[in-house]
């Protein structure tokens, strides 16, 4: 049973839920500054995972070429258009919600925490362990953070933070099914390169957090999908030419 899946879902539609509910009490300058915490908090989970790159010239031609590939396809684009769709039910069921944001600024701040929660290195990493090992420790422990995580950024963007748990969960659902298959294909040199992806994408996330650098995280998600393949093309095949 996918149990860590769910409750990491759960948490992040219970936190879009309080924090709409009770974002209208916290005064502008908390919220602010709060969120600010928050980047540095993801940063922080980044770093350490980026440390543990074993072939980092694999982890970074799996970022340039993900990128790439997301550029070319419009990916972020794309999930743009997606956050403005989950919006569109949100103003229905709420028609007096009131936005403090543009609206550019709220589709970049709803796409930033999309690929916070739907594509971080721990989130998949959690789900493809739980799937393999039964083990649901990694995914149990990240909803303690995901939930106030989508409470603090549903103060400032209201209920359709709590939308995100669907498409979360059906991808983490997925890896969970597919880690049978997966997961024996992998060795741990290649989970570390696949963690540290994750941790450069939560870094450039971080840095859309506290508003420093506009990385685009979402065309960025590709190279979570080729790291591993290129970091096993470079230890069998580069290495031992090298």
């Amino acid at each position: 049973m996918p149990l860590g899946v769910i409750i990491n879902s759960f948490s992040i539609f219970l936190g879009g839920i309080a924090g709409g509910l009770l974002g209208h009490l916290l005064p502008e300058r908390f919220k602010t500054e709060i969120q600010l915490i928050f980047g540095l908090c993801a940063m922080a989970m980044g770093i350490p995972a980026v440390n543990g790159t074993v072939h980092l010239p694999a982890v970074i031609l799996a970022v340039i070429l993900g990128t790439s590939i997301g550029m070319a396809v419009h990916l972020e684009h794309r999930i743009n258009r997606a956050a403005e769709w989950m919006q569109r039910p949100i103003s229905n069921l709420f028609p007096k919600e009131q936005l403090a944001l543009s609206h550019n600024e709220f589709v970049h701040r709803l796409v930033t925490i999309i690929v916070l929660f739907c594509a971080s290195g721990t989130g998949i990493y959690g789900s493809l362990d739980a799937g393999m090992t039964g083990d649901h420790t990694v995914l149990i422990a990240k909803s303690v953070l995901d939930f106030f995580t989508a409470a603090i950024f549903a103060c400032n963007l209201g209920y359709v933070v709590s939308m995100i748990a669907v498409p979360q969960f059906f991808i983490f659902l997925s890896l969970f099914l597919l880690a049978g298959i997966i997961f024996p294909l992998t060795t741990p040199e290649m989970v570390a390169d696949f963690k540290s992806c994750g941790g450069i994408l939560i870094i450039a996330t971080s840095f859309r957090m506290i508003q420093v650098k506009q990385f685009p995280t979402a065309d960025m998600i590709p190279a979570m999908v080729l790291v591993m393949p290129i970091s096993w093309f470079w230890m069998t095949i580069i290495l031992p030419l090298l």
